[in-house]
């Protein structure tokens, strides 16, 4: 009789581990979603709705033999999973795949494709009738959308705020030096080391026109804003400790061999888990690799010998629309700055969408 692997989550890592697993075992991938959705590509998909519809990818087309179950886990023990809807999946192995949420629209809300995609558009339309925009988050996510905004409206005037006193702290001087000369040449305008007295009046993404102060006194008006930052961990079906108990962050602690401490059988990957990284889709992957190769070599009686290992360096690829970003990849004497070229190359020009396609079979 084939083992049955449940997969909790199905983005970046999940994904890819039912993938690597379809043909090893009875794999049951559970998300509440009806398709995975892309989210390196979002930003882009709210700047130019026409190509909106490239970054979900319906997750019917995954799988050769296994199963999808569009369901919540709600609680999961050494043996299995409780699902929102009652229903119990017993497996020999489990893969804890949950992820994180982020904030709209970096990360879209609705568990519909179709309905995500209209919350894209409708945003859309607030922004493109919108003279000026206010980001609050000056990491790559606040980064990244005010450079999604100015390739499609190069006139409109965007200001970002942050607290913080620099740039992505922890890369080398040289990305930070050339992220600040391509803002400048985007005229994007920077306001780091404050923060805004109170909050923007409205919900972020619904235009209106307003002022706000920050701590030093400036006033800074705008006609629609947008929240970049708080990133929230999907673990709170494991909060009742029936499996492992949680970090007080709320993620999972797991081993060099991304099981969770004290599980044989039970692994974690991507944003969950404890590992002292950034928390990537690249590095959700790359665990899904090793977990894969993991639960292949106790389904043929081998003992498991994949390791995972963070960089010692940061490593990043930061597009700011299709031709231009900064990037810090691994080089043979340490982290190497890359052009803009690049950037454009790995991940700029499509967001990833052709290597999802191959994934998920789309033609």
């Amino acid at each position: 009789m084939s083992s049955t692997v449940a997969v909790v989550g199905g983005g970046y890592g999940g994904a890819a581990v039912a993938k690597a697993l379809d043909s090893e075992a009875d794999v049951v991938l559970i998300d509440p979603r009806d398709a995975f959705v892309n989210a390196s590509g979002a930003l882009r998909a709210l700047t130019r709705p026409d190509w909106a519809g490239n970054i979900f990818f319906p997750f019917d087309t995954l799988l050769t033999r296994g199963t999808v179950l569009r369901d919540r886990a709600v609680s999961v023990d050494a043996a299995g999973v409780t699902l929102a809807s009652g229903r119990r999946v017993d497996a020999d192995f489990l893969v804890l795949a949950s992820g994180s949420g982020y904030t709209f629209p970096a990360n879209p809300r609705a568990e519909s494709a179709d309905e995500a995609l209209e919350d894209l558009r409708r945003t859309h339309k607030e922004l493109a009738g919108a003279d000026r925009v206010l980001i609050l988050g000056a990491g790559p996510v606040g980064l990244e959308l005010a450079g999604e905004i100015k390739e499609v409206w190069p006139h409109k005037p965007v200001a970002i705020v942050d607290p913080a006193g620099e740039l992505l702290p922890g890369y080398r001087a040289e990305l930070r030096e050339d992220l600040l000369r391509q803002l400048g040449e985007l005229d994007i305008r920077l306001r780091l080391g404050t923060a805004l007295t109170a909050p923007p009046p409205g919900d972020p993404g619904r235009a209106g026109t307003f002022t706000a102060a920050t701590a030093g006194g400036e006033e800074i008006t705008a006609d629609i804003w947008f929240r970049a930052h708080g990133m929230t961990i999907n673990s709170g079906y494991l909060a009742d400790g029936r499996l492992t108990a949680l970090t007080p962050q709320g993620r999972v602690p797991v081993t060099e061999t991304l099981n969770v401490h004290g599980q044989e059988h039970v692994y974690a990957i991507g944003d969950i888990t404890d590992i002292p990284e950034s928390k990537r889709a690249g590095y959700a992957m790359q665990h899904a690799e090793v977990v894969a190769e993991n639960i292949a070599a106790r389904l043929r009686g081998e003992r498991p010998t994949a390791r995972y290992r963070p960089a010692p360096d940061p490593m990043i690829l930061l597009p700011l629309g299709p031709r231009r970003g900064v990037g810090q990849l691994p080089g043979p004497d340490g982290p190497q700055v890359v052009p803009a070229e690049t950037v454009a190359e790995y991940k700029g020009a499509d967001l990833f969408t052709g290597r999802f396609a191959d994934l998920f079979g789309r033609a």
